[in-house]
Order: structure tokens, then sequence, then C-alpha cells
């Protein structure tokens, strides 16, 4: 039985890891994690590059955190609504 709070925190936190918690598509979930790895790499350093444009990703990564970890839910509540059934 999957969790959907633990795979919706895990996709808000780090894109992709809930994903993979669900287990359906684990290699988007590794490759989502690694791009979110890589994403706040970038983040952090263009926090004192670029402070104006440091705003707009944030906004733009809390969004996609936002809708992953949506995505994340549904799919754990849907892969658990399936085991039911069975």
């Amino acid at each position: 039985m999957k969790q959907p709070w633990l795979a919706a925190v895990l996709n808000f936190f780090l894109m992709g890891a809930g994903t993979a918690y669900n287990g359906r598509r684990t290699a988007v979930g590794i490759g989502l994690t690694i791009g979110a790895l890589a994403l706040t790499y970038v983040e952090l350093n263009l926090q004192t590059l670029a402070p104006n444009l440091y705003r707009v990703m944030f906004a733009a990564v809390f969004l996609i955190n936002a809708f992953l970890a949506y995505d994340g839910y549904a799919e754990a509540v849907n892969i658990n609504a399936k085991r039911v059934a069975a």
C-alpha cells in the first residue's frame, strides 16, 4: 500500500523522488531527481549572480514541485485503488 502523502512530500521537496517511490515510472523519477539536483545547483549560484532571475526561477521551481506533488499523490491513490479492486 502506497502512502499518497509521502509521495506528495517526496515529489515536492525532491522532484521525482515520489514518482520513484510509487514505482510505476521509476526511470522518470530518477531522471527528475537528477535534474532537480542540477537545477538546485544552478539556482543557488544564480542567487548571487542575478538576484532578479533567482526570484523567477524560485517561483518556477515551486510551481513545478507543487504539480509534481499532486501527481505523486494522485498516482499513489490510483495504485491503492487498483490494489483494493483486485
